[in-house]
């Protein structure tokens, strides 16, 4: 009875906790990118990056209190770093159709509720500096403040801009079991501004043949979709510090911000609970009860170095609407499309199909994982039939 009524009391207290931290006041302000172009002007190379600010709040308006821009840039071989490269930076806001010089100098805005704000950033290079460099990446990293009822937050975001834009098409093919073959195809290294139906378009017509299965790994989906977060945005606490101190160290809950990302989801509660029963079945020899239970984004969370640079020092996160992205990649291309979750362990993951008659062979043929999200940047590969 006594251990009864201590479990009972426990689980109030985590139900309380979740009800406490989902109800606790936070920014509604998301960063959202929309586009960027390139122009030529007076031997210069402009980039021109359109951003905007959605107040997703219904009721409270929310003030950018300061907003500010860097950027690293990268060579084309091996993503290679390279700093002290000379540009200018203009930034404008709009307040209806007027267009507003800040003159580099954050004016504190207020942005009412279910409203945007629309951000114009214009990068000013020397064309010979650009070409004598080599540079192939902007990553465009925004510092900015967002101030209301909740208090003051501090934010980070960052974006990736190619100025290679896609031009190149890359096939490498790979012996497969069972008669099949992979052909992998070189990307550029993808972002967010990246249309993730488009793009894969882009590179598979006229490569794509009937009957070819063409799969994509989660993680360039994810990141195309802009589904990584800066550690620095998450406001984790007491409950992820003590939680994920229960999983291996090389996992990506194995530390309090991946765990906060996976609280923010779906609660102290559920992971708690999934931890108990998920121990107890494993000490009858029963793995992976954890994972079932949290769902499948719990084991699709990569935590910061978990991917390619720039995006090791975010954490990214399973994409969303997978079934969708693969019902009308297959119709435009024709193909069958899958969403896998590949490892060099052997281990293979369907997420979504256009067709479930492919997942058992592709769970068979994929455990050599001809995919590659790292340095060789071949996220998409088409499976096909030697016959």
């Amino acid at each position: 009875m006594i251990i009864l009524k201590i479990f009972l009391l426990f689980l109030l207290l985590i139900i309380f906790l979740d009800l406490y931290i989902n109800n606790l006041t936070k920014s509604n302000l998301v960063l959202v990118p929309l586009d960027y172009k390139f122009r030529n002007k007076d031997n210069n190379t402009e980039v021109v990056i359109d951003l905007k600010i959605i107040n997703e709040s219904k009721n409270k308006e929310t003030m950018v209190s300061n907003l500010n821009l860097d950027i690293d840039f990268f060579k084309s071989k091996n993503n290679q770093y390279l700093k002290d490269l000379d540009y200018d930076k203009s930034t404008y806001i709009y307040s209806g159709s007027i267009k507003k010089n800040i003159h580099n100098y954050w004016p504190t805005t207020i942005i009412k509720a279910n409203s945007e704000l629309l951000i114009q950033v214009i990068l000013r290079f020397k064309n010979r500096d650009l070409k004598k460099n080599k540079i192939k990446y902007i990553w465009l990293k925004v510092f900015w403040e967002n101030y209301g009822h909740f208090g003051i937050t501090k934010k980070q975001d960052g974006l990736l801009v190619n100025l290679n834009c896609h031009n190149k098409k890359e096939l490498i093919e790979i012996p497969l079991k069972l008669g099949y073959k992979a052909i992998a195809v070189k990307t550029d290294l993808l972002g967010s501004f990246d249309n993730p139906i488009e793009t894969v378009i882009n590179y598979c017509k006229n490569v794509t043949r009937e009957k070819d299965i063409l799969i994509i790994g989660e993680t360039p989906l994810a990141i195309m979709q802009g589904r990584y977060i800066a550690p620095q945005n998450l406001e984790y606490n007491i409950f992820s510090k003590i939680l994920c101190y229960f999983f291996h160290p090389t996992s990506s809950l194995a530390t309090a911000c991946g765990m906060q990302l996976l609280i923010n989801k779906i609660g102290v509660t559920r992971i708690t609970f999934s931890l108990i029963l998920g121990f107890l079945f494993k000490c009858i020899g029963i793995k992976g009860i954890f994972y079932r239970l949290t769902g499948f984004e719990s084991a699709l969370i990569d935590d910061i170095s978990g991917t390619v640079v720039p995006y090791d020092k975010s954490i990214v996160m399973g994409p969303i609407n997978t079934k969708l992205f693969c019902d009308k990649l297959s119709k435009q291309l024709e193909v069958e499309v899958a969403v896998v979750d590949v490892n060099d362990l052997g281990g293979v993951k369907i997420l979504a199909s256009s067709n479930n008659s492919v997942n058992n062979i592709l769970k068979e043929i994929l455990k050599v994982n001809p995919a590659g999200n790292s340095d060789e940047k071949t996220p998409i590969v088409l499976i096909r039939n030697n016959k």
